[in-house]
């Protein structure tokens, strides 16, 4: 690619000192999924206000969608959005689950300041060659990497899993020491996509395996780990969603309650995607119904933006403990 260019050059931040700082905070780092300019606006604009670092994180469906050139600017222009509100929050651009190397090698190149590299389907071995060859090249540009132990159930733009498998504890220091990886994603009953648990009628979602984080945690003290498929599945816009002519019935996602449980240990990053599209569809739905003349879309994607405000304010002052921290 001729036109490589750093992260540093987009002003963008690596994640080593966000979560060294989240890691004895005690609390944990917003990885905030996006695919348009209302959400990136919304993330940007609640992190702010609530001076939270923030991971602006992007999937290969998402990087796709976007355009790499123009996904490139987006960041920048966060960056420089944020200073203009009067904030330095660091501010780093991921890619959530690169599935090959010549993806995370193509985000590097573009600016991204941290990649993930998801081998986690793999068998162990390759996993363990997979993630140590994006490392090496990662490295050399001081961009951190991401690694996975243990397979989330559900289906995310290009992930999809239909049974879930623990993470083993006892796979966890090999696995860091082998690869060299900056963060460990683990498995410990979250999973990805707005239908995270089956319940039936009066059953409770199930505790995520608190005993797994806390085994892996004594295995590999003060290494960072990482939650996926962490979103509530928020109640309220489920409903508005059903109300106005949606179809979204058993969507429940992980209590955050545990959540805040999970940001207080070595967790210290967590991804919200779900959420985030729940919260924008939700609006959209209800301000169309409402006005059904409406055809101006800074109207319907203006009202999706700012309820994407209000709950990552919420997320960040009452969730994840990163408000203020910035």
């Amino acid at each position: 690619m001729a036109d490589t260019v750093s992260y540093q050059e987009l002003g963008l931040s690596n994640t080593r000192d966000m979560f060294a700082k989240a890691m004895s905070g005690g609390y944990a780092i917003p990885a905030y999924n996006f695919n348009n300019l209302e959400q990136l606006q919304a993330i940007v604009t609640a992190c702010a206000e609530t001076s939270s670092p923030v991971i602006i994180q992007v999937s290969k469906g998402a990087r796709n969608y976007a355009n790499q050139t123009m996904l490139r600017y987006m960041a920048m222009g966060a960056v420089q959005m944020a200073r203009e509100m009067g904030s330095q929050i660091p501010i780093a651009l991921h890619l959530d689950h690169g599935d090959t190397f010549e993806l995370c090698k193509s985000c590097v190149e573009s600016g991204f300041s941290s990649v993930m590299i998801d081998g986690s389907h793999l068998p162990y071995d390759e996993n363990i060659a997979l993630t140590r060859k994006v490392v090496e090249y990662a490295h050399q540009f001081d961009v951190s990497v991401e690694g996975e132990l243990g397979v989330l159930a559900g289906i995310e733009d290009e992930v999809e899993a239909e049974h879930s498998t623990y993470t083993k504890p006892e796979e966890v220091e090999d696995f860091v020491a082998r690869t060299g990886v900056d963060s460990l994603a683990i498995s410990i009953g979250t999973s990805h996509g707005a239908y995270k648990f089956k319940l039936k009628e009066g059953e409770e979602v199930p505790p995520l395996r608190f005993d797994i984080l806390e085994e892996c945690e004594k295995r590999i003290p003060g290494f960072p780990i990482v939650l996926h498929g962490a979103s509530s599945v928020v109640q309220e816009y489920v409903q508005l969603i059903n109300r106005y002519g949606g179809k979204m019935d058993g969507a429940v996602g992980v209590p955050e309650e545990q959540l805040r449980k999970a940001a207080a240990s070595a967790v210290c990053k967590i991804n919200i995607d779900s959420d985030g599209r729940l919260a924008v569809t939700a609006k959209i739905r209800e301000h169309l119904a409402n006005n059904p003349a409406e055809f101006d879309p800074r109207k319907y994607l203006g009202d999706a933006r700012n309820e994407l405000i209000r709950l990552i304010r919420h997320k960040n002052e009452a969730v994840l403990g990163s408000a203020g921290k910035g």
